[in-house]
Order: C-alpha cells, then sequence, then structure tokens
C-alpha cells in the first residue's frame, strides 16, 4: 500500500474546507500533459500546503485519473473543482501556466478524483516528513509498511478518530484504519468520469466521440434507488440519453439497442433511432464495468414504452 503527499494550492484547500463536509474533490493539475499513475484505487492522497506553509492538512481516497478539458471538469465536480466559478478556474490554470487569458482556449488539466476527502484545522497540520524536500514540486510517493510511510499515516489516523462521517446506505464504506483497496462509492462526478473513460469516450450506440455532446447516463436512476455504479451506467450521445430516460429507447440485457415504435406515433419522426434499433452496443473491455443486466430488465419493464 501506498500514500503520496501532494503539493496542494493553498487557496483550493481553503475554498474546500469551507465547504465540507464533501463526498469527491478534483485535485486538478494545470499542466494537463500527463495522467497520474501512482496510486491504485482506494490508497490515501494527502494535501501538504505550498511554503511556507509546509504542512499535511488534510486529503482523500484515490478514486480515479483522467485527463480533461476544464468545461468538462467543471460541469463534473462544480465548486468540488475548489473554485468558485469557472472563470476563477481558468484564471488559476492561466497564472500556474503562466499564460495570456484566453476566453476562447478549453485548457487540459490533469484530474485527481479523491473521494471521502477530509480537511484538518490548523492545530491539527502535520509537518512532513523529513526527507519531504521544500522544493518538490508535485508530490512524493511513501510505502505505508516502511517507518516512514507508518508514521505519517498513523498521524492522519490519530486526526481521522471519531470523525467518520456515518452515510445511509452504504455499506460498502470502510471505516479510517488501514487502507484497503475496497469498491468506493462513487459520487456523481466520479461516476461520470469513471463512465466516459471506460467508454473510451464514444457513445456505446452510436460512437459518436464529441466529448460535449455525450453524457454518463444512469440505467436506474438515484430518484429510483439506482446507484452511481460503473455497471448502472452508460455513455450515451444527449438526444439519446433524453430519449432513454424518458423511455423511447432502452438496451436489452444482451446489450442490443432498442427503439420504442412510439417515436413514429407519438412524434411523426424518430426513423434515426428506429435504423439503429436491434444494433448491439459498445461495451467496456472488462466484463465487470459492462451493464448490469438486472438494471437492464427493471429499465427495459419499467420505463420502456414498448
Amino acid at each position: 500500500m501506498k500514500a503520496f503527499v501532494a503539493v496542494t494550492d493553498n487557496e483550493w484547500f481553503r475554498f474546500l474546507r469551507s465547504r465540507a463536509p464533501l463526498d469527491e474533490v478534483n485535485f486538478w493539475q494545470p499542466g494537463g500533459s500527463r495522467q497520474f499513475k501512482t496510486l491504485s484505487p482506494g490508497e490515501p492522497f494527502l494535501f501538504k500546503l505550498h511554503y511556507p506553509e509546509h504542512f499535511i492538512t488534510g486529503g482523500g481516497f484515490f478514486a480515479h485519473a483522467s485527463l480533461l478539458s476544464s468545461l468538462i471538469a467543471w460541469e463534473a465536480f462544480g465548486e468540488k473543482n475548489g473554485a468558485g466559478s469557472l472563470e476563477e478556474m481558468r484564471r488559476r490554470i492561466e497564472k500556474y501556466r503562466r499564460a495570456t487569458a484566453d476566453p476562447h482556449q478549453d485548457y487540459t488539466v490533469g484530474c485527481i478524483i479523491l473521494l471521502d476527502p477530509f480537511f484538518f484545522d490548523e492545530n491539527d497540520w502535520i509537518p512532513p516528513p523529513n526527507d519531504f524536500d521544500k522544493n518538490i514540486v508535485q508530490g512524493k510517493t511513501y510505502d505505508l509498511r516502511s517507518s516512514t510511510g507508518k508514521a505519517v499515516w498513523d498521524d492522519v489516523l490519530l486526526r481521522l478518530h471519531g470523525r467518520r462521517q456515518e452515510r445511509v446506505g452504504e455499506p460498502d464504506r470502510a471505516p479510517y484504519g488501514d487502507p484497503v483497496l475496497v469498491r468506493q462509492r462513487l459520487g456523481q462526478g466520479t461516476f461520470r468520469v469513471l463512465i466516459t473513460d471506460i467508454y473510451e469516450r464514444r457513445c456505446a450506440v452510436t460512437g459518436e466521440k464529441a466529448l460535449p455532446a455525450l453524457d454518463a447516463a444512469h440505467i436506474k436512476p438515484v430518484s429510483e434507488e439506482g446507484r452511481h455504479r460503473i455497471d448502472n451506467g452508460l455513455l450515451l450521445r444527449s438526444d439519446i440519453h433524453k430519449l432513454f430516460d424518458a423511455g423511447y429507447v432502452t438496451v436489452a440485457p444482451d446489450y442490443r439497442f432498442l427503439a420504442s415504435r412510439k417515436l413514429k406515433s407519438d412524434f411523426d419522426n424518430g426513423e434515426e433511432y428506429l435504423q439503429l434499433s436491434g444494433s448491439k452496443l459498445w461495451l467496456p473491455k472488462r466484463s465487470e464495468d459492462r451493464p448490469n443486466r438486472q438494471y437492464l430488465e427493471w429499465h427495459a419493464d419499467v420505463v420502456f414504452r414498448g
């Protein structure tokens, strides 16, 4: 098991601390040229503020990393990006890039998505290990089985003791302690980015790759006791997503796309969707990431207009 101690923007930290508790945050990196690959899902990611505030001040648990445009990151996480607006987020990107402001530029940023973030009060801030040099720019990895890594994590646990946030209906959430790689409960933004990446940024029905036109759709909505689970998601072009939610299209348990004849009778239209009816979906490579057949059966039985 590893932990990553990341050099953290002080404004980002204070903005999010003022809005805690939060279920997820996006720790974005302004360069946007390299995807973070240091941790596995569930491992700790700790915040170390810029010098002279040379302290570990909180953290979260790594869920996923991606490269996204600032607009898509903002649409997925909003203020959980650590800024009050997209314009403010763009100004920070430009400051770190030393770039001239360009309202037409949609910057790519590295997104490190964290679940269950925690933010310490100043009297609980932790001095970083002696080997964490003040000139480190991005961060440093620690093996939690080593004496240094274990000491850091023990200090974090001391401050987290008694602060576990219990939420209803989360049996897969582990208490704070020795970090273990358990299935994490996803937030809305994390769900969106994971579905986008797992489907390789293409619509499962049409193959469309224009990312702003794609939506991470729930098969069984949260309002119907569905959850932000990968196997409860599909990446769909926005028009197909709306028709899916309205019951004019569905996906059969054998992963065939089906369109209702009611498109024709209700709107005197729908030829494009009817032509796609019967086609097989493009699916993620891993079987465990593919739509759960029980969710598909629920949608076909309860929502689809037939």
